[in-house]
């Protein structure tokens, strides 16, 4: 049985302490880089024979066991000059391709840098791992290609950067194409074939909408093993660390049709952590489906991602639409060894969104399935109102129950798909398109669009519809062979409640045909 609730009222104050509120334009045209198969410099800066050191996992581990017996310092910040530099300026900042690590190597992988300046304040430090030896990134005069004298003396003098990709042909056998880009807090990015930057994955989640503010950890330190020019693969390490916590991060990394991620992490608590979110996601959605535009828009849709799907320890499978709220909303879903769960972009039409520049339809889905055990807890989903496309307004991650303690190390591994849409059955219909129904004379009615049924069938399903408050007035279900499945209608009437959580289910042979789809209705959103 899941549970939603919604989120006390008081919610602008909140939104102020809320810094994942972000800019995700910003790191869209800053972020995304091609690199051609030209690229001439083999390896990074020389760097002394002394400075290098024996690695393995084992190694990030300790760190992150040591550092958790220290008291929390905060990472080392870029000079004020830098951080004071406008998005313009920043976006002028390029890491040089013929700078490339392994760019003129057999491997067909090569890594590039991000700048420290603008919103990327943090300063982290980056080694190469070659041999079982790790060796730290020297930055040189030559790593960036800069709009200023005195900008290029200022990322010199640091030595030190804000984030790294990586790069592999995942489009072109002749074209190096950015594919992962870790930058800012715990923030990663991942792209498959034919996709561009949308939704952004994070470490670890700490107090997601809380009242006292989000805590944001840190990968403060990463290392990046060579592949050699047969692999397929890289892995990537991670250092983290912030006030409550500290972690090591495996990422085994597989670009391709989809690109994939296998993630190991090992956490070390330094206090007690109540509200922790593991695997999450940060997405947009501003209008689309049961949404409309607050303000005229010749786009259908604006959104990174438009439902949330869960795969339930029980096996019930669980689809809820998106919703960009007038009031903040947090949605809980109880469950125990959960199977999967992801944002997903289902529309992938240009017809669907219309828009030229943002290619929404492109933008990649993310699937987490966990890789061992997670034990009882809760599926979270936040929402929070916005504005603009340029916010990250969506949050989704699992909170194992009775959250961490204080010196006990908690590991879990799992696997982050950025597919297209989420795992497929193929014997099973699916959720494409919910949506407000014609305004009745009495009640309120919703349309759900189920793709995979064949007509012949569509006598033989039942409909189990629910509402939390208020009562179904009635259902129906026509064939759509546009989509080769189905339509469903709900009539109903709230009464004299505010929010109504709706639930249906279709079935055939007393069996589940579909996931079970979810929303809440909220007098505020249908005025």
């Amino acid at each position: 049985m899941n549970h939603m609730m919604n989120y006390p009222t008081g919610y602008p104050a909140l939104l102020k302490k809320l810094p994942f509120f972000i800019l995700t334009a910003i790191v869209y045209v800053v972020g995304i880089n091609n690199v051609n198969a030209a690229e001439t410099s083999a390896a990074p800066a020389p760097v002394p024979e002394k400075k290098s050191k024996n690695f393995t996992h084992d190694t990030v581990v300790e760190l992150a066991q040591q550092l958790s017996q220290k008291p929390f310092k905060e990472a080392k910040k870029a000079p004020k000059e830098l951080i004071d530099l406008d998005f313009a300026t920043y976006g002028k900042i390029n890491y040089q391709e013929n700078a490339a690590i392994w760019g003129g190597t057999p491997t067909k992988f090569s890594v590039q840098l991000f700048a420290p300046g603008f919103l990327y304040k943090n300063l982290v430090d980056i080694d190469v791992v070659e041999n079982s030896k790790a060796i730290p990134i020297e930055l040189t005069e030559a790593s960036f290609d800069v709009p200023s004298d005195a900008i290029e003396k200022l990322i010199t003098q640091l030595g030190q950067y804000a984030g790294v990709r990586l790069h592999y042909p995942i489009n072109d056998d002749e074209v190096k194409d950015e594919f992962i880009m870790f930058q800012g807090a715990s923030y990663f990015r991942v792209l498959s074939k034919g996709q561009t930057y949308g939704l952004s994955n994070r470490g670890l989640a700490i107090d997601v909408a809380q009242p006292k503010g989000e805590e944001y950890p840190l990968f403060k330190r990463f290392w990046v093993e060579r592949p050699s020019k047969y692999q397929t693969a890289i892995v990537v390490h991670a250092l983290l660390d912030s006030q409550s916590v500290t972690g090591a991060y495996r990422f085994g990394i597989y670009p391709g049709a989809p690109s994939r991620v296998e993630v190991d992490v090992t956490l070390f608590p330094r206090k007690d952590i109540q509200h922790v979110g593991l695997a999450p996601l940060t997405s947009m959605f501003l209008f689309g489906g049961l949404d409309n535009s607050d303000k005229p828009d010749y786009r259908p849709e604006v959104h990174n991602s438009d439902g949330l799907q869960i795969d339930r320890g029980n096996g019930e499978r669980l689809w809820r639409p998106l919703n960009n709220p007038n009031k903040l909303q947090v949605s809980a879903f109880a469950d125990e060894d959960i199977k999967g769960f992801g944002l997903i972009q289902r529309h992938r039409k240009f017809e669907d969104y219309q828009d030229l520049s943002a290619n929404y339809q492109l933008r990649p889905s993310a699937w987490i399935e966990p890789l061992n055990d997670w034990g009882k807890g809760q599926l979270v989903l936040i929402e929070i109102p916005s504005s603009a496309e340029t916010n990250d307004n969506i949050v989704a991650y699992w909170e194992p129950q009775g959250g961490l303690k204080k010196d006990q190390p908690y590991k879990y591994s799992y696997r982050m798909t950025a597919s297209n849409d989420s795992p497929s059955i193929a014997s099973k219909a699916r959720v494409v398109r919910s949506s407000k129904g014609q305004v009745l004379s009495k009640g309120k009615e919703l349309l759900v669009d189920f793709s995979n049924i064949k007509p012949q069938d569509i006598d033989k399903i039942s409909i189990d519809a629910s509402i939390s408050k208020g009562k179904i007035l009635s259902t129906r279900i026509v064939a759509h062979p546009d989509i080769n499945g189905a339509r469903v209608f709900v009539s109903f009437e709230p009464e004299s409640t505010n929010v109504a959580e709706l639930r249906l289910q279709l079935k055939k042979d007393d069996k589940p045909l579909a996931a079970t789809w979810l929303y809440r209705w909220n007098s505020d959103d249908w005025q």
